[in-house]
């Protein structure tokens, strides 16, 4: 893809921008003086900090890439992704946001074990944990992939090695800066794959020409529905809708950006613009993909790499090299908040229970540690299983299953058991990992299993036991 001279080049920006965020990670760790700014920034996190954080969460490698990617092979219909993600992200700004808020204020939450241990007792710790790491696990090897796409591309080097150099790199940087370094280093990121994105969508809008001229491309290879928003299939639009969309709902990264915010206004009000901003920039990710194909005229590529495809057909080499720091920043502001959300459960709801001496030195020890453990099961399941988005919606798959009903009933419905909440956790959970593990037998995707399971096991439980547990008031 790129000449010797442009290789090293580019070999000297990229490792030069990895050491950056490990330097100032370096630095920032000096502030992080406590169990709290390691997991929430000191719950001190101001208006704009907390806007481009949640872009930097919600734009990683699956965003430019695999989105990107599944615009080129198969159009418009992929749009249903963020139709449905954007439904949810209402729904939670509107019912949830607020109620979360509070309650991590009055408890010092630092997990939703926190909350489900309140909701449904310690107990419940356990299978919340298992739920999240399978998400956060995913979504972090996910972005190892990512890196190691862009350095065997971009510098030649072997995808199996590339995946090893992201998880050593982010795994250190991670290590030694904790959330509140991640949320400054986000402020960074943010604002450059925010303009990035919306620079690159500008530029193939100009290349690929009229609507007129790109749907006539299309239709002139039999491929006209590729342009329509309802190319795609109902069960598909379902399988998005309750894992990724429904995702936010139970997404603990959110959870703590909302807790890590200065105050509810702040957390509300940057939740929903950076929320509009992340799905945008999306959107734009799946029409490039589409543009590259029927304006740009990008044929004969693996569409793995169209987002590359895309950058070299639009821009002289200089630029080229900017739109790789873009990528490589969604890509390192995601993987960093994930990994940190993961390997919160493990302290929090882990070890933290277990150890008696709950001082901030030994507890931010402990931190560290476990942000070793998630990402080295995040390494596995980067090396295990193929394709972005595919990695994604299994992770999401088994947290919703297992999390969903429980949290969304026991936030609004006071009479849910104990019994119920727990039974319906573990229920939901295990289902959809042997449905997963079995290859999706009558070709059902877990969701459709674990979750329904799980909602039944949560009501039927309630009816009999409600008259001999007494009703929880926590909620």
């Amino acid at each position: 893809m790129f000449n010797a001279d442009e290789r090293i080049l580019l070999a000297v920006i990229v490792f030069a921008y990895f050491i950056f965020l490990f330097v100032s990670a370096i630095y920032l760790n000096r502030k992080t003086k406590t169990y709290e700014d390691y997991n929430v920034a000191g719950r001190s996190v101001s208006f704009w900090p907390i806007i481009l954080t949640f872009i930097g969460t919600g734009v990683g490698g699956s965003t430019l890439l695999g989105y990107m990617e599944n615009g080129y092979s198969l159009g418009m219909g992929q749009q249903w992704i963020h139709i449905t993600m954007f439904l949810c992200i209402l729904i939670f700004a509107a019912f949830l946001l607020k109620r979360i808020r509070q309650l991590g204020e009055e408890h010092k939450m630092v997990t939703i074990g926190d909350y489900t241990a309140l909701r449904y007792g310690e107990a419940a710790r356990i299978p919340t944990v298992i739920s999240i790491l399978f998400s956060y696990c995913a979504m972090t090897g996910m972005q190892f992939v990512a890196i190691a796409t862009i350095l065997n591309l971009t510098l030649g080097i072997d995808f199996i090695l590339g995946v090893f150099i992201g998880w050593v790199l982010l795994t250190l940087k991670t290590y030694f800066g904790g959330l509140k370094m991640v949320i400054w280093q986000d402020v960074i990121h943010g604002t450059i794959l925010t303009i990035g994105v919306v620079v690159l969508f500008v530029t193939v809008l100009a290349f690929a020409g009229g609507w007129g001229d790109i749907a006539a491309n299309a239709n002139a290879a039999g491929e006209g529905d590729m342009l329509s928003v309802m190319n795609i299939t109902s069960g598909e639009i379902l399988i998005y809708l309750l894992t990724l969309a429904v995702f936010q709902f139970v997404r603990q990264d959110l959870w703590q950006r909302v807790w890590a915010a200065d105050d509810l206004k702040t957390a509300g009000n940057g939740y929903l613009i950076s929320m509009i901003i992340a799905v945008a920039i999306g959107a734009i990710a799946i029409g490039i993909g589409v543009l590259s194909r029927y304006g740009l005229g990008i044929e004969n590529i693996d569409p793995v790499l169209i987002y590359y495809g895309v950058i070299g057909d639009v821009f002289p080499f200089a630029l080229v090299v900017v739109m790789i720091v873009v990528l490589l920043a969604a890509v390192i502001s995601s993987a960093d908040s994930f990994l940190l959300a993961g390997s919160s459960s493990v302290i929090n709801d882990l070890i933290r229970p277990l150890v008696t001496d709950q001082n901030d030195k030994k507890m931010l020890i402990w931190s560290r540690i476990s942000v070793l453990i998630v990402s080295v099961v995040a390494l596995v399941l980067a090396l295990s299983i193929p394709g972005l988005v595919n990695l994604m919606v299994t992770g999401t798959a088994m947290t919703v299953s297992g999390l969903l009903a429980p949290i969304m009933l026991g936030l609004f419905w006071k009479r849910v058991t104990k019994s119920a909440g727990l039974a319906a956790m573990w229920g939901g959970l295990i289902t959809a990992v042997i449905w997963q593990i079995l290859g999706h037998p009558f070709g059902l995707h877990p969701i459709f299993v674990g979750l329904p399971l799980s909602l039944i096991t949560l009501l039927v439980v309630t009816a009999l036991t409600k008259q001999r547990e007494p009703i929880t008031t926590h909620s």
